[in-house]
């Protein structure tokens, strides 16, 4: 089964005070950093960005524009793909994945997943919470053996993902879609080290952790 990747790079990077993909982090970006992480397992990679990049293309095969939303995003790089069977979805701020993930989420699907998703379990407490007189109050505990924080690399069948993009809803990732249309979805087990860049601390920290490695 062919495998090509969609590496998701069109946020503004607000809480970030700037796009953060594009930040650099040892001798490449972030999303450059993505983008070669998905060449393990990908003949050809899309890279999506925002209306104002004006990057050399971090690598990538293809570079599109994205969209108002994730969502859109993504079903601008689904449409951009050449001819493939599975396609992994990533996150160009987690540029920490390692080959074994992505190995993990497209092996699920090969073998008849829909949809595979990296997890990590919930270690903290878990509270549902309402706002009441003025005041945030626990309403709840939830039972956390039952949840997992989700990361990406996420792969899955392209017909699978392209029929749950078609009602062109948004979500926070591409399983939830795929979900919602009766998709199975398989959890991998996901990496600490696989963190998301959302602030300078963050990037700090990728950094440490890229001179471990060396």
């Amino acid at each position: 089964m062919s495998v090509a990747a969609i590496v998701v790079a069109g946020g503004r990077g607000v809480r970030f005070g700037g796009p953060k993909q594009f930040s650099p982090l040892g001798e490449l970006s972030v999303a450059a950093h993505s983008v070669r992480a998905t060449r393990g397992v990908a003949e050809f990679v899309v890279l999506v960005v925002p209306d104002d990049y004006d990057g050399s293309g971090e690598g990538a095969d293809l570079v599109v524009i994205g969209g108002d939303t994730r969502a859109a995003s993504v079903r601008a790089g689904l449409a951009s793909l050449p001819t493939c069977d599975v396609v992994v979805v990533h996150d160009a701020a987690r540029p920490l994945a390692t080959r074994a993930l992505f190995d993990a989420v497209v092996t699920a699907v090969r073998s008849g997943a829909d949809g595979a998703i990296p997890g990590l379990p919930v270690t903290d407490t878990v509270k549902r919470a309402a706002e009441r007189d003025g005041r945030m109050v626990a309403v709840a505990t939830l039972d956390r053996s039952e949840l997992v924080t989700v990361q990406t690399p996420q792969a899955f069948r392209r017909e699978v993902l392209e029929r749950a993009h078609a009602v062109e809803h948004d979500a926070t990732d591409d399983a939830a879609l795929v979900e919602a249309a009766g998709g199975l979805i398989e959890i991998v087990a996901g990496e600490t080290n696989n963190l998301k860049i959302t602030e300078l601390a963050d990037l700090a920290r990728a950094a440490a952790a890229l001179e471990d490695n060396e």
